[in-house]
């Protein structure tokens, strides 16, 4: 979407991290923002001080929660109205062996980081295409494109989001509607998400990655991971490679099979 200007934005998970960040680089772009989060007291803090800039909102909401996720979707077309641009940003992650997990771990990160950007999308897409003009972006992980230890159900939600999402963009382009659908694949971001991993490649700095994200949505792009090379060093490496040598190089190598051996994640 190439100019954003008077465009409605809905960010989830927008009163924190990257979400956070692009709520003002949004409102600079002189768009209408929305922000879904389940902090109220972020919510609150993130409004005031950006309400300055541009049309900042708050909801609070656990995007978890279907029920929720409907009913939010109704309050925010009758106070406010079509949403132009989402983005799918909202996620947790649970750093621990599968055999570590509880029931409740798998579910609710499935529940957040592969259902809820579903039935999100699902609630406002039917007014995209009534307009013929809309822009999806969804927050996925290079997580979704490699294995690695302590992060199975975290990977498996993030793989889930990836096919999804790009199978969105496809029906849009059969459709012939002019909804885009952009799905990005960051690797770690500094944001406490991820406090305790060790990584040899660089970590993600907050700024420059949802500079990046937003830059995204105005140039059209189809799908991006960060850093770019992340994408074609594994299609690549996956093609060429036996299963044992891919993994002696993104283990032994590149150190990917160990960056989460001392995470210890976001305090709360």
């Amino acid at each position: 979407m190439k100019n954003l200007e008077n465009k409605t934005v809905l960010i989830t998970g927008g009163a924190s991290g990257i979400g956070k960040i692009m709520v003002r680089l949004m409102l600079e772009r002189k768009a209408k923002v929305i922000i879904w989060d389940i902090n109220q007291e972020k919510i609150d803090e993130t409004v005031a001080e950006f309400s300055h800039i541009g049309s900042v909102s708050g909801f609070n909401i656990d995007v978890s929660n279907v029920d929720q996720i409907q009913e939010m979707a109704k309050k925010v077309k009758q106070e406010i109205g079509v949403v132009d641009v989402l983005i799918n940003n909202a996620g947790i992650i649970v750093g621990k062996f599968f055999s570590e997990h509880s029931i409740s771990d798998i579910s609710k990160t499935m529940e957040i980081n592969a259902n809820a950007p579903m039935f999100i999308t699902k609630v406002f897409l039917n007014d995209m295409l009534a307009q013929n003009s809309g822009h999806i972006c969804n927050i996925a992980s290079s997580g979704g494109l490699v294995s690695n230890p302590k992060m199975s159900v975290y990977a498996a939600s993030k793989w889930s989001l990836i096919g999804w999402s790009d199978s969105l963009r496809l029906e849009m382009k059969q459709l012939d509607k002019k909804v885009n659908v952009t799905t990005i694949m960051p690797y770690y971001i500094n944001t406490g998400m991820f406090d305790g991993v060790k990584s040899k490649i660089a970590i993600l700095e907050p700024e420059a990655a949802a500079l990046t994200i937003v830059k995204a949505v105005e140039n059209n792009k189809k799908m991006l991971t960060m850093p770019g090379y992340i994408y074609r060093f594994t299609r690549l490496g996956q093609a060429i490679m036996s299963i044992n040598v891919f993994d002696w190089f993104a283990g032994d190598v590149l150190g990917i099979y160990k960056t989460m051996e001392h995470f210890t994640g976001r305090k709360k």
